[in-house]
Parts: structure tokens; sequence; C-alpha cells
């Protein structure tokens, strides 16, 4: 979905480490035993310290940083035409629509941190490198982004490129915020991988919570000026989020990395369940439809 060019972006939201500095990140091997297994672990959310005795790491580690706001993206229009103040203006969006949400259910939404990086970074759940991709660390309620992953997603995974094939990638991991928020991302840790795992059930419940986001996103209003955040929602955004579903699915990944599906090694979801969660969000806009914990057939 295209940003509207009047609406005012609030870049003190989001908090810049690029450029800043930092130290290479913890160095990965390549192939199976590398980036492509902390990929198929982690993307999306997983707390990267669960990764720890997956791949072995290298003697650099990301070093201490303190980001600035991304001063540069400041109206609609170039959310439009850069990939970090498109995460900015994603993030505002966001900020805006869940503490009216959730109030509605008499639940308060503390304000989740987001952060931008390269290479590496350190989080409250330790060091982290552009190899984990997109995700939310608990410890320190932040968003975690490496720009960088988004042509990944692309080249990689096979995602077409599309605004809201990136949008939702930012909506999903603050559906983590929103399970933390509510006491259900601690699932993922307690049983973490098979086909119904919890860990499959956190995925796909964030996947529905960033579906239900996109069915609002077009009338959520930017606080300063009124106007809704993005424009109409058209069937090639649909698309380009579904394609995004379906190119971070289990089975999808492990196809592609290995020749074969093995579902008891799953973390996130297969293609089609991750397209249909997401869809039940986008269709029915009620939280309450998002329930993977309580659903026999996922």
């Amino acid at each position: 979905m295209s940003f509207n060019d009047g609406v005012e972006l609030d870049p003190s939201q989001v908090e810049d480490r690029r450029g800043s500095g930092i130290g290479r990140g913890t160095k990965i091997g390549g192939g199976i035993g590398g980036g492509v297994v902390l990929l198929l672990a982690a993307l999306f959310g997983i707390n990267p310290q669960l990764l720890e005795g997956l791949v072995g790491t290298g003697q650099e580690q990301p070093g201490q940083s303190q980001g600035t706001a991304p001063s540069e993206c400041k109206l609609g229009s170039d959310a439009d035409q850069r990939l970090d103040c498109r995460i900015t203006g994603t993030v505002n969006s966001l900020n805006a629509f869940w503490p009216a949400y959730l109030a509605e259910y008499s639940l308060d939404y503390p304000r989740p941190r987001t952060v931008l990086f390269e290479v590496g970074t350190n989080t409250g759940c330790g060091a982290a490198t552009s190899e984990v991709g997109p995700f939310y660390c608990p410890a320190d309620t932040t968003a975690y982004f490496d720009p960088g992953f988004f042509q990944e997603l692309v080249d990689r995974f096979g995602s077409s490129g599309g605004p809201l094939a990136q949008e939702y990638v930012v909506a999903h991991e603050f559906g983590h915020h929103i399970q933390n928020v509510l006491g259900d991302l601690d699932q993922a840790q307690r049983d973490p991988r098979g086909p119904e795992s919890g860990a499959v059930r956190v995925e796909l419940q964030a996947d529905c919570y960033a579906g239900l986001w996109t069915r609002y996103a077009t009338t959520q209003k930017d606080p300063k000026t009124g106007k809704p955040f993005l424009e109409p929602l058209k069937q090639q955004d649909l698309n380009d989020a579904l394609s995004a579903a379906s190119a971070v699915g289990d089975d999808r990944i492990q196809k592609a990395a290995t020749g074969r599906v093995s579902p008891e090694g799953w973390t996130h979801g297969s293609s089609a369940q991750r397209q249909k969660w997401f869809y039940q969000g986008y269709r029915t806009g009620d939280i309450n439809q998002c329930d993977t914990f309580s659903a026999t057939t996922l």
C-alpha cells in the first residue's frame, strides 16, 4: 500500500543505528550450516538466544550503539520512495492503530521501540546479526529490522517486492509485541518445534495480527493531519502481502534448502498456513478470530 503524500511521519518512533560505527558482527558460515539455518530458525521473531548451538559464532561481536531518528523521513511521499521511511511510516501507523483497538478490550498498549540496523547490533536478547532477519525481542520490547533483509525476501525467498509485502513484515513483528502484552509469546519457547507446536501457533497468530492491521490501515489516521496514513488497498497490494507470507513458509524454505519437507522441524508454519492466517485477520478484523492456540486445524 502506498502512503498518502501529505501525511506527516514521526521519525522519533524509530531509532536508526545504521552507519553508527558498530562492529561487523558475528560471522556466520555460509550454506545450510550458517545463514540459511538462522533464517529457517529465526525468521520473523524468535528470540535470537534460541539459536545458540545451532551455528558456530566468530570472534567479532556487534558493539554497543545508540542511534538517532531517521530524520529525512518526514512525509508520506518519503515513505513511498525510501524503504527506511516506509518502515518508519508503517511503525507510525501501527502505533496509532493498536492503542485504540486494544482499548476496546480495556487493554493498554505500551509502545514498543523500533531499531534499524545493518550487519549487527546488541539487543536485550543478546548480540544479533543481519543473518537473523527481522525479529522482536521481548526482553527490551523492541522490533529490529535490517532494511537489507527486504531484498533478501525477494532474491532468496521469491517474494514479490511490493510495499505491502514489506509492511507485512513490520506488522508481523508488532504482532509479536501484542502477544507479549497479552502473555502469549512465551508459548513459542515452551513448545518450539513441530507442525502444531506452540512456536508455529505463535507465528501464525502474528500473521493474523498483521492481517488485522492491514484491514484497518487505510482508515487509520495520522494524528497530526487527520489524513489516513495509507491509500486504499488494491488487489495487487493484498497479493504482495500473501506472496511474502508464502515465501517464508517452513515447507517452502525447507524444500529450497534441503530438497525435502520435514514438518517435525517447523517453527513458523507452512506457506498455505501463513497465507490463511494473514487473510483470516484481514477478512475478519477481529482479534478473537486470531486464536491459533485454540484452533484444532491450523
